[in-house]
C-alpha cells in the first residue's frame, strides 16, 4: 500500500458465536478489514447441544467451520486463537500465544461459560453443557452407565448407574432432563435385556418453586406436567450442598439428602469468560461488561460488547437482556451499523431489542412457546422445530437435522449412540444368566425430599 494512502480501519471480533458471525456478515461492503478470532474453529449451534449429549444428533449436525461460513466475505479473515487481554489505550488485543492484533473497533462476543457459583471443584463430577466436548462427555457417561447397569450384579450399584440428576430448571435443564428420560425409557431399554423403563430415574433439581421462571406461570406449570409425563422427578426449593463422584447432596427445607447418581448434569447458571474481567472495563455484579445504549463498554467507545458477555439494560428496565441467540444476533447487526455510522461521522443510535418470544422443548411432541401466542404440546414442539432449523447455518445441516428428527420420531431410534472413550473397567463379577425383566427386583422408591436418606 502506498504510504500516502490512508490505512483501512480494522474491526476485531472476539468470538464466532451468533453475535460475532452476525456482526462479521453485517460488515460486508463496509470499508473496514475484519478479523474474527475464536479458540474453536467452528460455530456451534448451542440450542441443540443437548441433543448431541443425548445421542439424537451427531456433533457435525450442529457445528460448521467458521472459515466455511465467512470464507466468501472479501474483507473478513479468521484467526484460530484465544484473546486473553487488551491494551485499550494502544488498541491492541493480546492472544494467548503472545502475539498482538491491532484494531480500531473491537466487538467482544465471546459468550459465557458454566458457573458453579464458587464451587469449581464440582466441575469434575457435575458436567456443564457449553461446547461439543461437554456434550460428547455427557453422552458417553450416559451410554456407559447403561452398559455397566446391564452387567451389574449388585442392586444398589445398578440403581446408582441408572439414576441421573440434572441441576437447574431453565431451558437447558428442562431439555436435558426430558431428553435423558426419553432416551432411557423409550430408546435404550429396548436394546438392553436386563433394564426396564421403570429402572431409569431422572431428577430435575431447581431452587425456585417452578421450572422455566422466565415463562408465564401457566406455561411453566404445563412444562412441569409434561416432564412428569416423561417420568422426571421434580425437586423444587432444593439446592445443591456438594457433588462428588457417584453422588450429589441436596438440601430442602434444611434437610440434607444424598442421591447416589452416576451422571450429574449442571445447567444451573453461566458466567462471562475471564476475558471480560481482563479487559479492565466496568462490570456488573455478575461479571458482565456494562454497556451504554449503543452497546459500547462504558467509557470505551471503541469497544463493543454483545450477547452473553454484555449487560445491556434497556431504557426504563432494571434487568439486563437475557443471554439468548436472538439478542446476540440483533446486537451483532446493530453494532456493525454503528461502526459504519462512525466511518461516516454520524451519531450512534440506541439499540432496541425486538422480542420475538421464548420457547423450550421438553421431549417428543412436548414443548412450550411464549410470544405473540402461547402454545404447549405438539403445536409448540412443531414451532420449536421450525424455528431451530431456520436458525441453523447451511442447507446440509438443516437437512440432516430434519431427517434425524423425522427418523427418531417415526422409529424411536437414535443413531448417534457412539462411545469413543476407551472402556476398560472390569466388572466385579460376570452377570448372572439372562433373566426376564419381570424377575428383576423392583426399583427403590423415590426418597422424600423432607427426609435424609441415601438412595
Amino acid at each position: 500500500m502506498d504510504a500516502s494512502e490512508p490505512r483501512r480501519r480494522r474491526v476485531l471480533i472476539v468470538g464466532g458465536g451468533f453475535g460475532g458471525l452476525k456482526a462479521a456478515k453485517s460488515l460486508r461492503g463496509v470499508d473496514v478489514d475484519v478479523t474474527i478470532v475464536d479458540r474453536e474453529n467452528h460455530h456451534l449451534f448451542q440450542p441443540l447441544l443437548y441433543q448431541v449429549a443425548t445421542a439424537s444428533l451427531s456433533p457435525g449436525s450442529i457445528a460448521v467451520p467458521i472459515r466455511g461460513v465467512l470464507g466468501r466475505e472479501p474483507n473478513v479473515s479468521v484467526v484460530l486463537g484465544e484473546i486473553v487481554g487488551a491494551d485499550l489505550e494502544r488498541r491492541r488485543a493480546k492472544l494467548r500465544d503472545g502475539t498482538e492484533l491491532e484494531y480500531d473497533w473491537m466487538i467482544v462476543a465471546c459468550g459465557a461459560r458454566t458457573s458453579y457459583f464458587g464451587h469449581d471443584e464440582w466441575a469434575a463430577h457435575a458436567h456443564g453443557l457449553k461446547d461439543l466436548r461437554d456434550a460428547i462427555r455427557i453422552r458417553e457417561r450416559v451410554l456407559l452407565a447403561f452398559e455397566e447397569a446391564e452387567r451389574a450384579t449388585d442392586e444398589a450399584t445398578r440403581r446408582r448407574l441408572l439414576t441421573f440428576v440434572v441441576v437447574g430448571g431453565g431451558p437447558t435443564g428442562v431439555e436435558m432432563a426430558g431428553a435423558i428420560s426419553e432416551l432411557g425409557r423409550q430408546v435404550l431399554v429396548g436394546d438392553y435385556k436386563r433394564i426396564a423403563p421403570s429402572d431409569v430415574r431422572v431428577l430435575l433439581v431447581e431452587r425456585a418453586d417452578r421450572v422455566l421462571t422466565p415463562f408465564d406461570r401457566d406455561l411453566s406449570y404445563s412444562a412441569a406436567d409434561q416432564l412428569r409425563e416423561l417420568g422426571v422427578e421434580l425437586r423444587f426449593g432444593t439446592s445443591v450442598a456438594s457433588v462428588r463422584e457417584g453422588a450429589i447432596e441436596l438440601v430442602h427445607d434444611g434437610v440434607t439428602e444424598t442421591i447416589a447418581a452416576e451422571v450429574v448434569v449442571w445447567g444451573a447458571g453461566v458466567e462471562p469468560v475471564p476475558l471480560a474481567k481482563a479487559l479492565g472495563v466496568a462490570l456488573d455484579r455478575r461479571g458482565r461488561i456494562r454497556v451504554d445504549g449503543s452497546c459500547a463498554a462504558l467509557g470505551q467507545a471503541e469497544v463493543f460488547a454483545i450477547g452473553d458477555v454484555a449487560a445491556f439494560v434497556p431504557e426504563g428496565e432494571t434487568e439486563a437482556l437475557p443471554g439468548v441467540a436472538p439478542v446476540a444476533m440483533q446486537q451483532g447487526r446493530f453494532v456493525a451499523e454503528q461502526i459504519a455510522r462512525d466511518l461516516r461521522r454520524l451519531p450512534r443510535k440506541t439499540f432496541r431489542y425486538v422480542d420475538k418470544g421464548i420457547m423450550a422443548t421438553i421431549g417428543r411432541s412436548r414443548a412450550v412457546v411464549q410470544g405473540g401466542v402461547k402454545l404447549t404440546g405438539l403445536l409448540a414442539w412443531l414451532a420449536w422445530c421450525f424455528i431451530h432449523v431456520l436458525y441453523l447455518i447451511g442447507f446440509r445441516n438443516r437437512f440432516i437435522v430434519m431427517f434425524n428428527w423425522f427418523w427418531s420420531y417415526v422409529t424411536f431410534k437414535r443413531g448417534a449412540r457412539l462411545i469413543t472413550a476407551r472402556y476398560d473397567r472390569a466388572p466385579d463379577a460376570l452377570p448372572p444368566p439372562l433373566a426376564p425383566r419381570s424377575s428383576l427386583p423392583p426399583p427403590a422408591p423415590a426418597a422424600s425430599p423432607s427426609t435424609s436418606t441415601n438412595s
